[in-house]
């Protein structure tokens, strides 16, 4: 790891009315070895006593934690593009403010920078829910894979990364460690929408010249009601399909980069984003809603309708090609 006077890692942590978490998540962090480490705070105007917990966390912590605040709510992406702005260190990872990092969690990290400095670092995560039932453990909470593909070494295949990541389908920012070059000046979450991770993972993936799969629990996903799935209505569903707006562009103008397996795993995860909204719409009776997101889908999957269509007959895939197809042609009947 190269010795500078700046911290290597910059732990992110948006806060907003998360009173009953707060000192669980900053006391996960806190409990590891923090020495290089910066760890930043910011209260995004919040309502409850989230902001007088923190002036109290860092009074108990001097020195540990650094505490910034917004004059008027911005929502997550705001926050965190500010987070990223204050941000000093070398290597970003944004942890929300009901989530906890696992013990030794830093330390594993550490070592792999210093082994390896690379652009991108992925880790595992668990789900936190209270209580854990059993048959919670057995539907695999404990650990859950955010990655396919190669794992404990250093890679530099653009194609095993963006595959791996589409074909889980976990792209959220919590379980990817970003070296600050990659956001730049320019990426930043879309400030006002939700589904913000789903616009920046995939650009931050392409950026990268070398990653690193851990799969390793570093991170504990508090299950709450509230949740953004668990909630949905139109501009959710909307704002889930503008994150991936550009996505196809950006793959088919690198063709020479990315092969036909990445292109299609990229793909298959728009439909499955397509296929959501449709069955929403449908549900709520507003089928006037899928053409728009028949050309969404069109605008964000790197192969077309008829090629998606081929790539799953191909590979045998007969129910999710039928599936596919009902929700495509549903679409192309409504006037």
């Amino acid at each position: 790891m190269t010795t500078t006077n700046s911290p290597w890692l910059s732990i992110l942590i948006p806060v907003y009315n998360v009173a009953p978490y707060l000192k669980a998540c900053v006391e996960s962090i806190l409990s590891q070895d923090t020495q290089g480490v910066e760890v930043l705070l910011l209260d995004d105007v919040s309502t409850d006593e989230s902001p007088a917990l923190m002036q109290a966390l860092q009074a108990a912590a001097p020195g540990r934690l650094q505490l910034l605040k917004h004059e008027r709510n911005g929502g997550l992406s705001a926050a965190r593009n500010s987070l990223l702005q204050a941000a000093s260190g070398r290597y970003i990872w944004f942890v929300d403010s009901d989530d906890l990092l696992m013990p030794g969690a830093i330390d594993s990290l550490r070592r792999i920078v210093g082994a390896h400095e690379p652009d991108l670092v992925l880790c595992d995560f668990r789900t936190v829910r209270e209580p854990m039932k059993l048959k919670h453990k057995l539907r695999g909470e404990l650990h859950r894979r955010t990655f396919a593909g190669p794992a404990e070494q250093l890679s530099e295949d653009k194609n095993a990364l963006l595959n791996g990541i589409f074909a889980l389908g976990h792209l959220h920012s919590w379980s990817k460690i970003a070296r600050r070059h990659l956001w730049g000046d320019d990426l930043r979450f879309p400030a006002g929408h939700f589904f913000e991770d789903m616009a920046t993972t995939p650009e931050l993936a392409m950026r990268a010249k070398s990653f690193y799969y851990v799969p390793e629990v570093w991170l504990g996903y508090r299950q709450r009601s509230g949740s953004i799935l668990a909630s949905m209505n139109f501009k959710k569903v909307d704002d889930m399909l503008l994150a991936l707006q550009g996505l196809g562009q950006r793959l088919r103008a690198q063709k020479a980069v990315y092969s036909a397996d990445t292109q299609f795993t990229a793909a298959f995860y728009v439909a499955k984003a397509f296929i959501c909204a449709g069955r929403f719409a449908a549900k709520h009776a507003e089928p006037e809603r899928l053409p728009d997101y028949l050309r969404a889908f069109q605008q964000c999957s790197p192969l077309s309708p008829q090629e998606l269509m081929s790539a799953y007959l191909a590979r045998g895939w007969c129910l999710r090609a039928l599936r596919f197809r009902y929700w495509w042609r549903r679409s192309l009947s409504q006037p």
